[in-house]
């Protein structure tokens, strides 16, 4: 993914201006979930986090934990961005 790709897409993200608010306690990345629901970039986002590893934070909709457990269930998967975009929906990759 170049860099004018990621600039796209963060541009069209709902939490774009909002960094502070994406790195809660781990009691507040439930909430900070919603936010990331009807964000129109989300599988773009959680893309990102998967294919570099992202340890901090909630991206995508899925809190570091989640993303852990996704990415060691799934060590087969080399590029999460392909699968998020062929199939559509996270759980039918999973």
């Amino acid at each position: 993914m170049s860099l004018g790709e990621i600039s796209e897409w963060t541009l069209r993200a709902k939490c774009r201006d909002m960094e502070d608010v994406l790195f809660p306690e781990s009691k507040d990345q439930r909430r900070v979930r919603n936010i990331c629901m009807s964000c129109p970039v989300r599988m773009e986002c959680l893309a990102e986090a998967l294919d570099n590893r992202v340890q901090w934070g909630v991206w995508g909709g899925m809190t570091e934990r989640e993303r852990r457990r996704l990415l060691r269930s799934r060590p087969d998967i080399t590029s999460w961005r392909e699968v998020l975009f062929t199939y559509g929906r996270l759980d039918e990759a999973s």
